[in-house]
């Protein structure tokens, strides 16, 4: 499945929430990132999510949607991290 995932995360714990996401998916801006990835690994990021964040006061929102194609993206400005590069 392809995911948008954004998070909004205490200064204190926002470190955190950065390295694990970016195990999982691409970051593509401040607190947003981008991906395919299957359930099994969502669960395992959301499980992992869970215990770095304080529920009363952080929120993580998933989109999801079956594949990348049903998705229209429109970039306005500079893009903070290109997918199409290869290392």
């Amino acid at each position: 499945m392809y995911v948008i995932l954004v998070y909004d995360i205490g200064e204190k714990r926002v470190g955190k929430m950065l390295k694990l996401c970016r195990k999982y998916l691409n970051w593509i801006q401040n607190s947003v990132f981008e991906g395919e990835i299957s359930e099994l690994k969502l669960k395992e990021l959301l499980s992992n999510a869970s215990s770095i964040m304080k529920k009363e006061a952080d929120s993580l929102i998933i989109f999801k949607s079956r594949q990348q194609k049903w998705l229209e993206k429109q970039i306005i400005g500079q893009e903070r991290s290109s997918l199409d590069q290869i290392i």
